[in-house]
Order: structure tokens, then C-alpha cells, then sequence
């Protein structure tokens, strides 16, 4: 995520050394100071869509859930009345749903992966900025002193940390891997013989589903 890697940038910058080099040192540090405001405001707006984007995942996984549960009472409900056809169509919806459920709630892990990544650069953003609201006169002064006196002893107050970099190459790592994942998939559903197979195979678990419903109902 370009504003991610745009965050990290601004973390990592050593205060003192932006100064130094800068011909305008306090032309540099307003600048700086600017853009954190605005890299703030972006990843304040972007934690509240991660957030809202997570609610709506975690809505249409319940939803999906609610739905298995549904067609797997209406399976009970066919074989209580003897209908073997109606509840194997039952249970096949059942697993459906059951795949969507399973596949939203994965989304909805990666979203709070997202949105805890966000929500962390947003907390050492918001430190950057005040370290270099605070501070900023002085920087200005020891620059100045620096440049009269030839050599200054720089102040450590840069707060870089490389682990939310790390973390940020992870998540780009993961969705590189989910989308050749998705990919692969792809391919194999594209696979008529793979295909007969995966609907043997359902069809299998049909059975057993419908096999076990039968003696519960039975035993009940």
C-alpha cells in the first residue's frame, strides 16, 4: 500500500539530519511538518474505510452462516418427511454456503491485519508529528549554532523502527501469495477432469451428510 510505504517514510526520517542538509532548514521543517498533517488525515480516513470495509465482511459472513444453518434444518425437515432428493438438494446448498462463510472469514482476518497495520502507523505518525511540532525551533537553533560553530552535537530523537516496514513487506508477500493462490485455483477449476472428480467427491460427502442426518433422526 503506496500510503502505507508513504507513513514508514515519514517515521523513519531523522529529524536533525533533514535540518542539516537542507539549504532552508526552516523551509524543510514546515514542509515536513506538513506532510505528516497530511499523510495524518489520509491514514486517519483510511482506518475508519478499513474498519467500515471489516463490518461489511463480517456481516455477509454471518449471513452465510445463518444460511447453512438454515438449508441444514430444511435437510432434517425432507428426511423427516422422506424426501431423499429434496435433502440431498438441501445439503448441497448447506455447503455452499458453508464455503462462502468460510471464505469471508478469511477476509475478515486479513482485513484486521490491515487495519491494525493502519492503526499502528497512525499511532507513530501522530508521535513524529508532535516530536517535530515540539521541536522544531530547537532544530532550527541547533542548526544555526551548528553552522557558527562548525559542529553540533546531534540530538537522537529519531524514532525510526524498521518493524512496521517488515510488516508492511509481509502483508504485500501475503497478498502476492493469495492472488497466485487464487490463481492456481482458477486454473484447476478450469480442468474438466479435475472438475468430474471435485463433483464425485462432493456428491460423496452428500451422501455421508445425508447417511448421518438420517440416523440422527432416527436415534432422535
Amino acid at each position: 500500500m503506496a500510503l502505507l510505504e508513504r507513513v514508514a517514510t515519514l517515521i523513519r526520517a531523522n529529524l536533525n539530519d533533514l535540518v542539516d542538509k537542507a539549504e532552508d532548514p526552516e523551509k524543510m521543517i514546515k514542509q515536513v511538518i506538513l506532510d505528516m498533517q497530511n499523510q495524518l488525515l489520509q491514514v486517519k480516513t483510511q482506518v475508519a474505510v478499513s474498519i467500515a470495509d471489516q463490518h461489511v465482511l463480517e456481516k455477509r459472513q454471518e449471513e452465510n452462516e445463518e444460511n447453512e444453518r438454515q438449508w441444514r434444518r430444511r435437510a432434517e425437515l425432507a428426511v423427516d418427511k422422506g424426501d431423499d432428493a429434496l435433502a440431498r438438494a438441501a445439503l448441497e446448498r448447506a455447503m455452499s454456503y458453508q464455503a462462502m462463510a468460510a471464505s469471508f472469514r478469511q477476509q475478515v482476518e486479513d482485513q484486521k491485519v490491515q487495519v491494525e497495520n493502519l492503526k499502528t502507523a497512525l499511532l507513530k505518525l501522530q508521535q513524529k508529528l508532535a516530536e517535530a511540532e515540539s521541536k522544531s525551533d530547537m532544530l532550527i537553533a541547533q542548526h544555526r549554532r551548528s553552522r557558527a560553530l562548525g559542529k553540533a552535537t546531534e540530538a537522537g530523537i529519531a524514532m525510526g523502527d524498521d518493524s512496521n516496514a517488515a510488516a508492511f513487506d509481509r502483508m504485500k508477500n501475503k497478498v502476492q501469495h493469495t492472488e497466485a493462490t487464487a490463481q492456481a485455483t482458477s486454473e484447476l477449476l478450469a480442468d474438466d477432469v479435475e472438475d468430474r472428480f471435485a463433483s464425485l467427491e462432493k456428491q460423496q460427502e452428500i451422501d455421508r451428510l445425508l447417511n448421518d442426518l438420517k440416523a440422527r433422526r432416527k436415534a432422535s
